[in-house]
């Protein structure tokens, strides 16, 4: 019996949406030609009937598509923390393997299932780093023939490439499933455990479900181009799943949390921007949020810099506007570590803005 319950991942949305529709792509073969020339004084040469190349057939695309699943499916594995299931990718030959900070949750010790054995290996955790959501275990033995994934390019990922999500939702492991990228650059909030905010997650039509998270999300080149993370709920339906909307962490990303765990045992350089403070929503005399109050600022600090002071609100971030502490890491997540930018904040009813150089959190 698989345990009783999976782990994953989802995001509210404000309205709702309608089922994507995803339809096969053709994938055009390229041809050149031109009308032969006159030989000087006669007629053209006579050419053999050569056929043009036509569009590739579902055949072509389905080879595609098992080729890509032989490549990466045996470097995808199934992780069993305490009574929660997820999934994992095989990082290095080591017996690293990347997954979700979610998925291994306090877990020190898990159970790791191969796509080619039915026999679970045990795995200890390595580091875990809640504010990207990403998480290393270590496997205790390295089995024979265990194959790393290949990560891709993020800057190459672009809206309407092919991709297929490999996990095990539901605890049905080496599940896969087929979509295209949505959108990049998606900046999300999660709830849950972590509370992470994720800047420049892919956006996939391919569908995530409880037990995909921690998985891969895998072009057609076989090459692992996102973490799934996150699958959306509408709240109009009750909560329920927002078909063909999911998110996963960017390869880039994965990369740079997975070699600092893996070669120091934990994160030493996130590349996230702070303010340096601790803060938190205020609302106005209607209930509604209005700003991020400040609670108290770090001791020479980015805002401590800046000026600001205990008792602030915070309402503005460069060009965006900040009503919830959501909004204001969502602001953050989208800037990088020493850059310069404005906040606006009120301080006895008065709004001011000065220049802030950010810090890391």
């Amino acid at each position: 019996m698989a345990p009783s319950r999976t782990r994953t991942r989802t995001r509210a949305l404000s309205r709702r949406y309608a089922p994507a529709l995803v339809c096969p792509l053709v994938l055009l073969g390229g041809c050149t030609g031109s009308d032969p020339s006159p030989q000087a004084g006669g007629s053209p040469t006579p050419q053999a009937d050569t056929p043009s190349p036509g569009p590739a057939t579902a055949t072509d695309l389905q080879s595609e598509y098992q080729k890509v699943i032989r490549n990466v499916l045996p470097s995808v594995v199934q992780i069993q923390a305490g009574n929660s299931l997820g999934s994992g990718v095989v990082y290095d030959g080591r017996g690293d393997i990347v997954t979700n900070a979610h998925v291994v949750g306090n877990s020190q010790t898990f159970k790791v299932t191969t796509a080619n054995s039915r026999t679970a290996l045990t795995a200890r955790l390595v580091s875990s780093y809640p504010d990207q959501d990403l998480a290393v275990i270590r496997l205790e033995k390295v089995p024979k023939g265990l194959k790393a994934a290949v990560f891709g390019d993020s800057a190459k990922v672009e809206v309407g490439q092919i991709v297929l999500a490999m996990g095990s939702p539901l605890g049905l492991s080496s599940s896969v499933t087929q979509g295209i990228v949505s959108a990049t650059g998606r900046t999300v909030s999660e709830g849950g455990t972590t509370g992470a905010t994720i800047a420049n997650m892919v956006q996939t039509s391919a569908a995530i479900n409880p037990g995909n998270s921690g998985g891969a999300l895998v072009n057609l080149d076989s090459e692992v181009i996102g973490i799934p993370t996150l699958a959306a709920i509408d709240p109009e339906l009750g909560n329920s799943a927002a078909p063909g909307i999911g998110f996963a962490i960017p390869a880039s990303t994965v990369k740079t949390i997975a070699d600092q765990i893996v070669r120091t045992g934990r994160v030493t350089v996130s590349g996230r921007a702070a303010l340096d403070i601790t803060g938190r929503t205020v609302v106005n005399s209607s209930y509604q949020p209005v700003g991020v109050t400040v609670v108290e600022v770090k001791s020479g600090g980015a805002a401590a810099r800046a000026g600001l002071r205990t008792g602030d609100i915070i309402t503005r971030l460069g060009d965006t506007d900040v009503t919830t502490i959501t909004s204001l890491a969502e602001a953050l997540a989208r800037d990088k570590p020493g850059q310069r930018t404005t906040v606006t904040y009120t301080r006895n009813g008065n709004s001011t803005t000065t220049e802030v150089t950010l810090g890391e959190q």
